[in-house]
């Protein structure tokens, strides 16, 4: 049960800790822990709820800090890899806040959780 599913930045869905779509659910207790791994990582200042931390895929009303899901729906593209101007300098910034996370990710968390995010957070440039 791996099918690539690509977000608008070319993370993968299908093997993100947020992500929560049939047949990729989540338990209650695995969205949890990825509210506390994202509070230790910094991606969050504070746990969040499970309803907040769980994701359902792209979409123009969630919250996007480089707005690339308006973007590839402006364009009809699936994901900024289909773009003309791909990389553009928006992506490319969305490439290093990526990249910055990753040595407080290493110290954060176990083998296994930073295997997890990096197979997710890895696609980005390969889309």
């Amino acid at each position: 049960m791996c099918e690539k599913i690509i977000a608008a930045c070319g993370n993968n869905c299908a093997v993100c800790p947020r992500y929560n779509v049939p047949p990729y659910t989540k338990t209650a207790e695995e969205l949890h822990h990825t509210a506390e791994l994202w509070y230790k990582i910094g991606y969050r200042d504070h746990v969040v709820t499970n309803e907040e931390i769980a994701c359902t895929g792209c979409k123009e009303e969630n919250w996007c800090r480089y707005r690339l899901v308006k973007c590839v729906n402006e364009k009809h593209i699936a994901h900024c890899g289909q773009c003309e101007n791909y990389p553009c300098d928006v992506i490319k910034a969305c490439f290093t806040v990526t990249g910055s996370f990753i040595p407080t990710c290493k110290k954060a968390c176990t083998p296994e959780d930073f295997e997890t995010l990096r197979k997710h957070f890895s696609r980005k440039k390969r889309t």
